[in-house]
């Protein structure tokens, strides 16, 4: 799908839940959020119809999101359905871990494509601080877990916060010894994130100048879907990435759409703007229907955001003012 910018949209992100097992102070308030109830939440068919028509359109790779996705049951059967789909080439998932060893196995044969998994620190105490849940552990066994299986891609995103404790350098090592791409995720100002500073990119890059090995732009084939660019480490077997939506504006290249878990299709995260697929689906509409509501959403896709650009702009009614959780991280 070419947009009015020109830009050929064919990478759908779909939130399959709002809900998850971890607390982030950057994600959700302690208590969580007000679920929806679950009648409201997108059924498997319904996402699978949804899809069908986006292939149909040119929408070629899917990423799976949450709320945290594992929570929702039969995740690796939806995969084995969206990797049989006419013209869908690759399909990921983004995972904080918790909940993936028991069904890493089950997603493997399903045919994944690769792993996103959310790692904000290796030490413990303030993974408890920034989760505010007790399950490192469990994220640590879900990524040994997934290294058993080569074939999927293994990617670590980590948000950093300016927490000493945090160790971005320990995290970025994980790229040492596995062939593992270690992003690091720049604090976005959405919902909880607005509280945050976080670090830039070149804060960052002199931080893990310091302990890491020389390091320098990788300039070989795409690495993923995305924005993300990477170095090249010496010694490293990963990468290690940025992806800097603030600072370093990648709005020209979006090649992506959200789909949020009650079915609203998102064309830009930063605004509310978008349309209500799942109300089409559920009132009877077809297939031709449901396309042309997706094409008026795309007609509608933003230049870019304008994270960044001073309050008078941020204080447009159309900013989103869900968290990531709601949204789709």
């Amino acid at each position: 799908m070419i947009d009015r910018c020109g830009r050929n949209i064919d990478y759908l992100r779909i939130s399959v839940t709002d809900r998850c097992n971890l607390r982030c102070i950057y994600c959700m308030p302690e208590e969580g959020v007000q679920h929806v109830e679950r009648s409201l939440i997108l059924q498997e068919e319904e996402i699978l119809r949804i899809c069908r028509v986006m292939a149909e359109l040119g929408i070629r790779k899917i990423k799976l999101t949450g709320g945290e996705p594992l929570v929702r049951p039969r995740m690796p059967l939806l995969v084995e359905k969206l990797k049989n789909m006419p013209g869908i080439e690759k399909v990921t998932l983004t995972t904080n871990g918790v909940l993936l060893k028991e069904q890493m196995r089950d997603f493997a044969q399903a045919g994944l494509d690769g792993l996103n998994i959310s790692l904000d620190t290796l030490d413990e105490v303030c993974s408890r601080q920034i989760t505010r849940r007790d399950e490192l552990g469990r994220t640590l066994e879900g990524i040994s877990e997934a290294l058993k299986y080569p074939e999927i891609s293994l990617k670590i995103n980590c948000v950093p916060l300016g927490i000493p404790e945090q160790d971005l350098c320990r995290v970025a090592f994980l790229a040492k010894d596995h062939k593992v791409h270690v992003r690091f995720i720049e604090m976005m100002p959405i919902g909880m994130g607005k509280e945050f500073h976080g670090v830039s990119e070149e804060e960052l890059l002199g931080i893990l100048g310091e302990k890491l090995p020389r390091f320098s732009p990788y300039v070989g084939e795409p690495l993923g879907n995305g924005p993300c660019h990477y170095y090249d480490v010496d010694g490293f077997s990963g990468k290690i990435g940025f992806i800097s939506a603030v600072s370093h504006k990648f709005c020209g290249e979006c090649n992506r759409i959200r789909l949020t878990s009650q079915g609203f299709l998102k064309t830009c995260l930063q605004y509310a703007a978008g349309r209500d697929l799942r109300g089409v689906i559920r009132s009877g509409g077809s297939d031709e229907e449901l396309k042309a509501v997706i094409l008026e959403a795309l007609a509608e896709k933003p230049d870019g955001h304008v994270f960044g650009g001073g309050l008078e702009k941020q204080k447009d009614d159309k900013t989103e003012k869900l968290c990531m959780a709601q949204i789709g991280g």
